[in-house]
């Protein structure tokens, strides 16, 4: 094991009044004394010890912050930088929830004596459930905690992917079989066993636990990627991709194969993209739609795989994440007899969502209501939905002329692409029935100008436009671990808090559990919700510009994005860091 030496800091004067770890910073040379005693305070504060809070914030980097303890504590120190994979013990021998929890390393197991890295001195006290759970007793080792947890996510990461592959091993047997299986209709079924008498092959195994995987854990989509020497498998949760398997290279054509069999694709057709689905049902009473997308790379066909789960469109407008004023004028927009309605935000921020929301609250037996989609995503009983197929000669304009001869109350159009579209949506929304669309734009002032580069008449936008609601989708803090943190307030007032904010706020940080996914589960909107005031429909007749409409927007007390997010932020929903990911500064 390479110890880490201690190094030669330049030496400071000790305040004698400090004591412990906090005085040994300061002898070192690593903080000042005034900044180790405030460090101090913060860290009681927050109830954890000040080695985590100086390294969580930056204060003292981890592995100078580790030398310091080591010496303070007499605990021996690491170097894990060099520490190869394969000389760790099998992850399967320790419960992943109890490593993640405690966020400590098996390293090495020798009888019945286990060694770990553990990132703080704090942590041994923990080191006792793990030889409750093992049996084994361990003996802690202080490592800096930058390459401890980059190293615990591999160690356990690579166990998962071990798992998954697993069933991989004595695949050539059944690999001839594949592209002739699941001939017949075009819904898995996988209640009970998952491998049923003629689904024995490893492949179909590994398939369907990969999209057990994905429903299981919330994954929006799951990517199939071939590389020049290498074949990858992620999921997308809580919109970011992860790595989960790196199935055997030379199986990657047999997978992919499999896949298309299930969405009753081509499988000969390996030139040109192809689009299809996948009913998966999961119990009795349950079942998600997927749908699959192939398209030809320079190393093979990738394959996404789209979730669809009809639960989603039956949400509750109270789970959106609307702040209360937000959420009265939507309602309001939305039960009013006519008008125009439109969300705007990039792809995957959660705007067909939103709009199904709505569509589920109108959804009565006295309304016709019909939408027009690209596809339809999320199939909802007493909506008539129409898939648009412009190959055949159906598009959003011929779809919506044909609604308006069958009498609609409410109308939904996938998405506003061009001036045909949005001249039919405006001349619906002007003759008594209530429209709903997206736009692609990133603000709600962006839209009113995205709809005059169109084309349309600054008349014709400002009788027909009742609302619009520009949103995003943050990572939601897990409930369990997120723990508390401090910024300095310079900091704070350039992020634009307030100096009232300021004065009460407590930020949040993610640290990772066995609950969720690196500190976050699940996701969180964040709106910026503008009625069409009669001050907006004068701009609009002027034709103002995007910073108009946002000024008159915020002297209206409609808060944008930015601040919704902080709000999010102060009410210890999510991190500081995540908002600024997903809103632009």
């Amino acid at each position: 094991m390479d110890e880490l030496p201690r190094a030669r800091f330049s030496p400071a004067t000790p305040d004698t009044r400090l004591g412990g770890l906090t005085h040994r910073l300061v002898e070192d040379g690593l903080m000042t004394a005034a900044a180790a005693r405030h460090a101090e305070q913060e860290a009681h504060e927050v109830q954890i010890s000040l080695m985590q809070h100086v390294v969580e914030n930056g204060l003292v980097p981890p592995r100078l912050a580790c030398v310091s303890a080591a010496w303070e504590y007499g605990i021996p120190a690491l170097d894990l930088e060099a520490w190869r994979q394969d000389a760790l013990p099998p992850a399967d021998a320790f419960p992943e929830e109890l490593l993640r929890r405690l966020q400590v390393l098996p390293l090495k197991q020798a009888a019945n004596r286990l060694l770990v890295a553990v990132p703080y001195p704090a942590t041994l006290v923990g080191l006792d459930e793990l030889q409750f759970a093992t049996g084994l007793t361990p003996e802690g080792f202080l490592a800096p905690q930058d390459q401890l947890q980059a190293l615990l996510e591999q160690y356990l990461l690579n166990n998962s992917r071990s798992r998954l592959l697993e069933e991989l091993e004595g695949a050539d047997e059944a690999l001839g079989q594949l592209e002739h299986e699941e001939s017949e209709g075009s819904e898995v079924n996988l209640q009970g066993e998952m491998a049923a008498t003629r689904e024995d092959g490893p492949i179909i195994k590994f398939v369907n636990k990969i999209l057990m995987d994905a429903i299981e854990r919330g994954a929006s989509d799951i990517h199939l990627e071939p590389y020049e020497t290498r074949f990858r498998v992620r999921l997308r949760v809580d919109g970011i991709l992860h790595d989960v398997a790196t199935p055997p290279f030379s199986m990657r054509s047999r997978i992919l194969a499999r896949i298309k069999v299930m969405a009753r694709l081509d499988i000969s057709e390996r030139r040109l993209p192809q689009d299809g689905a996948i009913k998966l049902r999961t119990s009795s009473t349950h079942s998600t739609d997927f749908r699959v997308n192939s398209l030809p790379t320079v190393y093979g066909e990738k394959i996404v795989l789209r979730l669809l789960d009809p639960a989603s469109a039956t949400l509750g407008i109270e789970r959106l994440g609307f702040a209360a004023q937000q959420r009265a004028l939507f309602e309001h927009a939305l039960y009013r007899p006519q008008g125009m309605i439109l969300v705007t935000g990039p792809t995957g921020s959660g705007k067909t969502v939103t709009l199904y929301t709505g569509i589920a609250m109108l959804n009565q037996e006295e309304r016709n209501i019909c939408t027009a989609e690209d596809p339809v995503e999320i199939k909802v009983p007493g909506v008539n939905q129409v898939n648009i197929m412009p190959k055949v000669g159906l598009d959003f304009p011929s779809a919506l002329r044909a609604f308006l001869r069958q009498d609609p109350d409410t109308v939904m159009v996938g998405e506003i692409r061009d001036l045909e579209t949005a001249e039919i949506a405006v001349k619906a929304s002007q003759t008594g029935h209530l429209v709903l669309s997206t736009v692609h734009t990133n603000s709600a002032a962006e839209t009113l100008t995205r709809l005059a580069n169109m084309g349309l008449a600054p008349f014709n936008i400002a009788s027909s436009l009742s609302l619009v609601i520009a949103q995003r989708l943050a990572r939601r803090l897990c409930s369990h671990c997120k723990q508390p943190t401090r910024l300095p307030p310079e900091t704070l007032r350039e992020e634009g808090f307030s100096e009232a904010q300021i004065d009460e706020l407590t930020l949040y940080t993610p640290v990772g559990c066995g609950r969720c996914t690196k500190g976050f589960a699940g996701r969180i909107g964040i709106y910026e919700v503008v009625p069409i005031s009669s001050a907006m429909v004068e701009l609009i007749l002027r034709n103002g510009s995007a910073l108009d409409f946002d000024q008159q927007a915020r002297r209206e007390g409609y808060p944008d994005l930015r601040h919704s997010g902080l709000a999010c932020v102060g009410a210890g929903l999510t991190s500081l860091a995540e908002i600024n990911r997903v809103i632009m500064v």
